[in-house]
């Protein structure tokens, strides 16, 4: 196929960050991306109300400030921002956060990942249970990184018997299994109709090898770790399918290259995703399924209407992005950035 159109890509997993390193990532998700969840694992964490619009608001003032770079009008570019769970949230302060728009909770088991430590310190205690419940009946949406303190390839399988209790206790709330990585969590998320799954492009794509197979690898390293071939295979194929339990999740984590050699966990891949999935799908021959996975399930599940679209024209055309973009703090190295992919961005519109 020599040309695809895409229309409205979303990407339900993404790490902005702030400051400097949000000024330098932000563009490349304005411009092909309609809408986007963006982690709140800052520092500090946003953990209320007050934060969250804070934080969407600096978005919104670079999207404006670097209108001609990205462009695009920032009317059409809409953050959703999730609330990062902690053990001192209350339930007045999570209906404080509902009321302003904030849908979509975020939890991390504390230390699970970059910036958890004011994460959850027990998942099933008692007052988190409390609070789930009120996210249930005001019809939220939890988002977990699923993984238990245990061996390092074994964290995300322990932690499914947790997402299987939660499932269980809240028919009526959707859980989002965050950046699978195990081939594990593809069978639980088909076995509760209240549980879902976001897919990275890092996780088709990588197995353990790619950074201790030969020399080591830091630019490969992630949480969760990628895994074995057969993880690897079977999250492919469930992409490739079309799968509607599934959604697209970059997990574009931006680290500059000396956080990276010093053992800084993320892959950034924010400036390739359209052109690399493109390509992948293409090689698959699953292109017709491609829009499922990288829009209209999200929009399904996490019940995102927007007002506009966006479409985004791809031609068959040799496309290398380069190997890293430039930041204040120092260089950030690209996912993929010095691979040939087989198409580039011809035109972006607004019907």
């Amino acid at each position: 196929m020599d040309t695809i159109i895409l229309q409205n890509p979303i990407d339900m997993h993404i790490h902005l960050r702030q400051d400097s390193m949000l000024e330098a990532v932000l563009p490349y998700s304005v411009r092909h991306f309609s809408t986007l969840l963006a982690m709140p694992n800052l520092n500090p964490p946003l953990m209320d109300a007050e934060s969250i619009l804070a934080y969407r608001q600096e978005i919104m003032r670079l999207v404006k400030k670097d209108s001609q770079n990205c462009g695009l009008n920032g009317e059409h570019f809409i953050p959703i921002i999730a609330l990062y769970i902690h053990d001192n949230l209350t339930l007045d302060m999570l209906k404080e956060a509902h009321l302003a728009g904030v849908k979509i909770l975020k939890l991390y088991p504390r230390g699970a990942t970059t910036n958890a430590e004011n994460g959850v310190s027990e998942v099933l205690n008692k007052h988190l249970l409390a609070l789930l419940e009120e996210a249930q009946n005001l019809d939220m949406i939890l988002s977990i990184h699923g993984e238990s303190a245990g061996f390092s390839m074994d964290r995300e399988r322990e932690f499914l018997e947790i997402f299987s209790e939660l499932a269980r206790t809240f028919p009526q709330l959707k859980i989002i299994i965050e950046h699978l990585s195990d081939r594990h969590s593809l069978e639980c998320i088909h076995k509760f109709s209240n549980l879902y799954g976001t897919i990275t492009l890092h996780h088709m794509l990588l197995t353990l090898d790619d950074i201790i197979g030969g020399k080591l690898n830091p630019f490969m390293f992630c949480k969760p770790v990628v895994k074995t071939p057969k993880d690897r295979d079977a999250i492919l194929e469930a992409a490739l399918s079309g799968d509607s339990k599934i959604s697209f999740g970059s997990d574009s984590a931006p680290h500059t290259i000396q956080a990276k050699l010093d053992g800084a966990a993320g892959i950034f891949s924010a400036p390739i995703l359209l052109e690399a999935l493109c390509t992948l799908f293409g090689k698959h021959n699953k292109l017709e399924n491609l829009s499922h996975f990288l829009s209209l399930n999200a929009q399904k599940i996490y019940n995102i209407k927007l007002p506009f679209t966006k479409q985004i024209t791809l031609k068959r055309s040799p496309f290398t992005f380069g190997e890293s973009i430039e930041s204040k703090l120092g260089n950030i190295s690209v996912f993929m950035g010095d691979s040939t992919l087989n198409y580039k961005v011809d035109k972006i519109e607004i019907l």
